[in-house]
């Protein structure tokens, strides 16, 4: 009969030296940060009250929306890329506050951006004109829907990908040569009117004396003008600026919101030219009505065929048509850089928030108490260490030697895990993640003492030692995997029915967990294996940790004992 082929276990341990300088190079590599991140309990970070702005005679603020809020805003900031951050209500109602806290202590732009509405919404273009407060004897002289006759325009990149042209391209606005200049002439009630003027103003048609008014007093070359967050009515027309402050719009009321966006992802325009661009895609309502505009508005001259895409108030963008958009996809252009728009996409792709938030404070959270807990968890989790490496060494000797250079490998595999997580999606390590790591030593000792014990058992029923390793593997690996399968599904559970710190010593005890299970197969047991082929190891040698005498035999399966040899002799 031939013989039975046994595994090579050279081809494991390489694998995992591929594995272990893969991840080392990674996570080592110049340039980068070659430490974990560290969560709020540890390092400290910066702390965000976010208060509701109810405007005079609306409802008041209920559990529900704070709920929803809070909810909103904890996805937001894990899509940012800050993992562990902890969101919470304070007081309830109308006097109701979010305090959001951050690790690391440079996050005023994430606060700013926690703190967005996110209303969006798409209107036709009907007028644009001069960014500035416009002479109303020049307007009368000149039409201010002719405004945008010299519009520079710019091909954008395809939104349907079914042919080469695209679907509607963006204009950047810029005043007519002949447009009226920036006039400080006016009586001063109307440039002390502008100064109380704040885009979105809403009327209800094109003629409201309200729009008449904004459309020459609003100043869109003020800064003040420009900050955003005013929600506007998707149902009215609206007067406002762009966010660079170079034209004023007048825009139909919407024809989509941005409810109705179903996707939203940031990339590269074609070529790198035109900077970063969001990519949007729409529910069935929303693609009908973006077909239905598209087919009415791409025969209309300019600006006509224009429509704004209008978030918090501002237009972000003003594309005009090109073609009839019939899949429900668009793209918004703005010369945007990377982190503007991933953060605009991640705002728009978790929706708007139901309240408007007003920052009351941004404050840094000391680390001081944090390192102290830091420093007292790596101590007990050194001597958690420490304890479980000496009981190894004792009571397994040489095989004790293979567990510890186990633990060492989980530890180091783990440590690449952690700083690559950090740097690539912003996990951070939190006390409870220490705790998490803490217990994972004590699972992973257990896998080496079933292997072991399995190992010894086979050798007691008189197998030699290569046949014992196989056969005790067989039956050890089944108990080493049911054993990680629960840790692993109670990590799971623990982990998508909690929140803060709870998740985060789920996170590492689930992590760990999986490290345990690929060091145990492509390291603990390939190198016993190796082991079992020495002849100091088959000899039963009382520092091998399988002395016959302790294990209640005569001699190692296979060996001759000494006084078997002795009787032949006399």
């Amino acid at each position: 009969m031939a013989a039975v082929a046994r595994p090579k276990p050279w081809r494991p341990l390489l694998s995992l030296l591929v594995i272990v300088i893969g991840l080392g190079v990674w996570a080592l590599w110049p340039g980068t940060s070659h430490v974990p991140r560290l969560g709020l309990d540890l390092q400290g970070g910066t702390q965000v009250i976010l208060v509701p702005n109810q405007a005079e005679g609306s409802s008041d603020i209920t559990d529900e929306q704070l709920q929803q809020t809070v909810e909103i805003i904890r996805q937001r900031v894990n899509g940012f890329g800050v993992a562990e951050a902890d969101v919470a209500i304070q007081g309830s109602g109308n006097d109701a506050a979010i305090v959001v806290s951050v690790p690391g202590v440079n996050q005023r732009e994430i606060a700013e951006q926690l703190s967005q509405t996110a209303l969006l919404d798409f209107r036709p273009v009907s007028t644009i004109v001069d960014p500035a407060i416009i002479d109303p004897a020049a307007a009368q002289q000149q039409d201010p829907t002719n405004n945008t006759n010299n519009t520079k325009k710019k091909k954008k990149k395809n939104n349907n990908g079914a042919s080469g042209e695209s679907s509607f391209a963006e204009t950047t606005p810029s005043p007519a040569a002949d447009s009226p200049s920036p006039d400080t002439s006016p009586a001063q009630d109307s440039a002390q009117d502008a100064n109380t003027l704040l885009p979105p103003v809403e009327g209800d048609n094109a003629n409201d004396p309200a729009l008449e008014d904004a459309l020459l007093n609003l100043d869109c070359t003020d800064p003040a003008s420009r900050q955003g967050g005013k929600p506007d009515n998707p149902d009215k027309w609206i007067v406002t600026c762009d966010r660079e402050g170079t034209a004023k719009y007048l825009l139909e009321p919407a024809f989509i919101k941005g409810t109705s966006i179903t996707n939203a992802s940031a990339e590269l325009a074609q070529g790198g030219a035109g900077g970063w661009v969001v990519n949007l895609e729409f529910d069935g309502d929303g693609a009908q009505a973006l077909s239905e505009i598209s087919n009415r508005l791409v025969s209309l001259p300019s600006p006509q065929n224009q429509f704004g895409i209008v978030l918090d108030g501002l237009v972000v963008s003003s594309p005009f048509f090109q073609q009839p958009i019939n899949d429900g996809r668009a793209q918004i252009s703005g010369q945007f850089t990377a982190d503007e728009a991933k953060n605009l996409a991640q705002v728009l792709k978790f929706g708007a928030l139901p309240l408007t938030l007003d920052i009351a404070s941004v404050e840094t959270v000391t680390p001081t108490l944090g390192a102290d807990y830091l420093k007292v968890g790596l101590i007990a989790g050194a001597l958690g260490l420490g304890l479980v490496v000496v009981y190894l060494l004792f009571y397994y000797r040489a095989l004790g030697m293979v567990a510890v250079v186990s633990l060492i490998l989980a530890a180091i595999i783990t440590y690449f895990v952690f700083v690559i997580l950090g740097r690539q999606v912003g996990l951070a390590l939190t006390l409870a993640g220490v705790a998490g790591a803490i217990v994972a030593i004590g699972i992973t000792a257990d896998s080496f003492v079933v292997y072991f014990e399995r190992i010894r058992d086979e050798i007691r029923e008189g197998r030699s030692l290569r046949a014992a390793c196989d056969a005790g593997w067989a039956r050890a690996r089944s108990t080493i995997l049911a054993a990680d399968f629960v840790s692993f599904l109670a990590a799971v559970i623990l982990y998508y029915l909690s929140v803060g710190a709870v998740r985060g010593f789920a996170f590492v005890l689930g992590l760990t967990t999986l490290i345990d299970v690929m060091v145990a197969f492509i390291f603990t047991r390939p190198m016993v294996s190796v082991l079992a082929r020495s002849t100091w190891f088959t000899s039963g040698h009382p520092l091998t940790g399988l002395d016959p005498r302790r294990l209640g035999v005569t001699s190692m399966p296979g060996q001759t004992s000494s006084r078997t040899k002795d009787k032949v002799e006399v």
